[in-house]
């Protein structure tokens, strides 16, 4: 009897990690894998509409003016602009609930567990920084050094996903924590490095409007509407602070809540009552009664998913199909020609860019690894060497969506903006070809499968 109970327990249990945690973490691969592929279509997209008879319509069409009048406050910007200022939000806001996940569940929720990946992201980000620099310091382009710092999730994922078992799975989850941590790193650069000028009043009102969010929060304030205008109001707060708007999805995301509104006794409680009265009302016959009581059910089961799960899950989709790949296709657009190519190969910032990510990333990434295991500050993940790590950190250096984003803050002039895109474009892909190409080379992992027959193969020879 006992026996049967364990195993049933044991049985729920597995079930409800694979539902509550498993399930998840593979939709979310998924869609990073398969959204890396639109993005890259985006980019292609670009480069094909620049170099095409039909160029100037692309300049037209991202140079198109746009006002926006809500009284309280009048934003005019050009198309191109509104995409990364606007649209780009909700990417950061995905990345800001991503980064949220992680540090309370995730890779990052112990020190233990975050020393690995988030000394890897410090140094992917110092080796590329450092590289730029080289080639840079004492220019008028040195303040491009943040550009080949990021690495990009989703072509990231997507090329570790399409090697398949050829990469050991703790491999993949240190990568994903590797480039949550970079895009935390990231942000702090865009917020504290790329910030021109600052409005104290904007800000004064965005302060305001972040107060009136967390009072509304505490007060149990589950609809979404609230939230969505106020935090339309924070985001031209922040417009007009001079801090990039874009910081306003960051600071919302840490904002929303990771619990659920019911505690574990509570649903239990309730779903007993609820079923009660579904039952009684089934024996009446009473069929409003027995819908009412399923929707209450309905509700009170969405309600066991936070607040953090249930938006992750609803706008991965859109940032990942629809607004990263927009934001590609307005960006990733650079006239190539003979006479450029041949000025970007010599350019320090294409240089700089370029080698900074494809030899930068790797470096940093693996010395960086090296030392804390070695030091005894961490281990590395199950069934992986440091083979393997060099190789992710090759992958790491496909720096795509927010390198291009910082791209855009750094430079002014068209021609040094250019030369980033080049170098960023060249960089990635041959980033994810040499890393590709290293880890197949490589011997295959063994499964944990292999490895228990092992074991038990030389525990059988000692007996």
């Amino acid at each position: 009897m006992l026996r049967a109970l364990d195993t049933f327990i044991g049985g729920q249990g597995r079930r409800f990690v694979v539902r509550r945690f498993v399930r998840p973490a593979q939709r979310f691969a998924a869609i990073e894998a398969s959204g890396g592929i639109v993005l890259l279509l985006g980019a292609l997209i670009a480069l094909a509409w620049v170099n095409s008879p039909w160029e100037q319509s692309y300049h037209d069409l991202w140079e198109t003016e746009l006002a926006l009048d809500l009284h309280l406050f009048k934003i005019e910007q050009h198309l191109g602009h509104a995409v990364n200022d606007g649209l780009m939000v909700l990417f950061f806001f995905v990345v800001g609930l991503e980064i949220k996940r992680e540090l309370v569940s995730g890779e990052l929720s112990s020190p233990r567990r975050a020393i690995l990946p988030a000394a890897a992201a410090l140094g992917g980000m110092l080796g590329p920084a450092l590289i730029y620099t080289a080639f840079n310091i004492g220019t008028e382009t040195a303040h491009g050094w943040g550009i080949p710092m990021a690495t990009d999730i989703a072509f990231a994922v997507g090329v570790l996903t399409l090697l398949g078992r050829r990469v050991p799975a703790p491999l993949k989850v240190f990568l994903l924590a590797l480039a949550v941590a970079d895009d935390l790193g990231g942000i702090v650069v865009i917020a504290v490095f790329y910030t021109e000028s600052l409005s104290f009043e904007a800000l004064g009102w965005a302060a305001l409007v972040l107060l009136v969010i967390l009072v509304i929060n505490r007060g149990g304030v589950s609809a979404i509407g609230p939230y969505v205008f106020l935090g339309v109001l924070f985001w031209a707060a922040m417009l007009k602070s001079g801090i990039h708007a874009t910081i306003a999805g960051v600071i919302l995301a840490m904002l929303t809540p990771s619990r659920p509104y019911y505690t574990d006794e509570d649903f239990d409680a309730t779903l007993e009552r609820l079923q009660t009265e579904y039952a009684l009302a089934r024996a009446d016959g009473d069929h409003d009664r027995m819908q009412q009581a399923l929707a209450q059910i309905e509700d009170l089961a969405s309600g066991m998913e936070s607040p953090l799960d249930r938006l992750e899950h609803r706008l991965a989709p859109w940032t990942a199909f629809v607004i990263v790949p927009i934001f590609a296709i307005a960006n990733a657009g650079v006239a190539v020609s003979g006479e450029m190519l041949r000025e970007a190969v010599s350019s320090p910032v294409t240089l700089g860019v370029a080698l900074g990510l494809v030899l930068g990333k790797p470096i940093g990434i693996f010395l960086t690894s090296w030392v804390c295991v070695r030091l005894g500050l961490a281990q590395l993940p199950a069934n992986t060497s440091f083979r393997q790590v060099l190789g992710a950190g090759m992958i790491a250096g496909i720096g795509f969506t927010v390198a291009l984003f910082i791209a855009g803050l750094s430079f002014e002039n068209p021609a040094h903006l250019d030369e980033a895109k080049v170098g960023i474009l060249a960089a990635s892909a041959l980033a994810g070809v040499l890393g590709s190409a290293y880890l197949l080379l490589l011997p295959a992992p063994k499964s944990s499968d292999a490895g228990l027959e092992a074991a038990r193969a030389a525990s059988a020879s000692h007996a």
